[in-house]
């Protein structure tokens, strides 16, 4: 085995942070959506949510995957670009303060395909072809051989958004894991061959709730899949929505004890209601029976047009006005990139390309 090979293969597994570390101003974040439709309940609860505690304690900085999503979007470019702005919209829409965190368009920053580009460098095919996470996407696409370059080397482009911001902590879901440890890999290899810490680890910051089912039950909640409620649902969708929410298949009859698992209500339910003690009483009578899932559904349906209704109303005040979303942006991603090219300068000078 040749030492390329060698140094890039020793990792163990990488650490993992509970999704509520003690505050630490030291700490850094990054995280960030591709920008391929509008988010979703499961973007709320998977990320946003913890991303409006967050910024209260850590500096954050949330990047617009632009470039990202055109890994496997390049034949409707048109799709990425439209939606930066709905994006940003749903962001500030659900209280992530742009004074408090820096919101940047990844592809206005030109050192993060820079870094990707030396990178590339770090890490050989077989590496990327052991991923666990690009070998699970590619079947979920039906890539099979068909594999689009950007996409198959997304780890290291990832690699390249962490560590131009030298983040500590990366909230990510247990499925992600895999590339955090491979952006350790690159930081690992990359420090030795520098002689000394230029980049710096990270940690998986992996949320308490993890992935959010859809309305039909399957694993994951997606836009493509036509089984997501947006953030910005109206109270019309919210209604039709709840109404198609998978529950127990076996409980036909009112009287009929039901089921907990498996049933999107009260997974939903779990999720996002503040009564828990209220929730736990309707949860003991439907297991024990007699309780009709047309109950459970407008409570849950109660539940969710109470949370939604405040951001779809923040939404359309900031929807008056896109080109103040647009400027936030625009300071941002200033913000975002002198950070971004001080790394890169780093990186450059340790591997003997600063010529001048």
């Amino acid at each position: 085995m040749s030492e390329h090979a060698a140094n890039i293969t020793e990792v163990g597994t990488a650490s993992k942070a509970s999704a509520q570390p003690s505050a630490n101003k030291q700490h850094l974040i990054l995280t960030g959506d591709r920008p391929t439709g509008p988010l979703h309940l499961g973007h709320f609860v998977g990320s946003l949510r913890n991303r409006v505690t967050y910024q209260d304690q850590y500096k954050q900085y949330i990047m617009i995957a632009d470039a990202q999503a055109l890994t496997d979007n390049m034949d409707d470019p048109a799709k990425v670009h439209n939606n930066v702005i709905e994006v940003a919209l749903d962001y500030l829409a659900v209280g992530i303060d742009p004074s408090k965190s820096t919101i940047f368009i990844q592809s206005q920053i030109p050192e993060l395909t820079e870094l990707t580009f030396y990178y590339m460098n770090l890490v050989t095919i077989s590496r990327l072809e052991r991923n666990p996470t690009i070998k699970q996407e590619i079947i979920l696409r039906n890539f099979e051989r068909d594999i689009p370059a950007g996409f198959f080397t997304y780890p290291v482009s990832q690699a390249a958004d962490i560590t131009a911001f030298k983040a500590t902590l990366v909230p990510v879901g247990d499925d992600q894991i895999p590339m955090i440890e491979q952006t350790n890999e690159i930081v690992r290899r990359f420090n030795r061959l520098a002689k000394k810490d230029i980049l710096v680890e990270c940690e998986a910051l992996v949320p308490e709730i993890g992935r959010l089912p859809g309305i039909d039950g399957k694993a994951k909640m997606s836009k493509s899949l036509g089984n997501a409620i947006n953030l910005g649902a109206t109270e019309a969708e919210i209604k039709q929505a709840v109404r198609n929410v998978y529950t127990d298949p076996q409980h036909l009859k009112v009287e009929d004890p039901g089921h907990l698992e498996g049933n999107v209500a009260f997974t939903y339910l779990d999720a996002f209601d503040p009564d828990k003690e209220a929730l736990q009483a309707m949860k003991d009578h439907y297991v024990r029976g007699g309780l009709g899932d047309s109950k459970v559904k407008a409570r849950l349906e109660g539940v969710l047009q109470d949370m939604l209704r405040p951001i779809r109303e923040r939404r359309q005040e900031y929807e008056k006005d896109r080109g103040h979303v647009l400027q936030l942006l625009k300071e941002g991603t200033y913000r975002a990139r002198e950070i971004a090219a001080k790394t890169n300068d780093e990186v450059k000078a340790a591997i003997g390309l600063k010529h001048f």
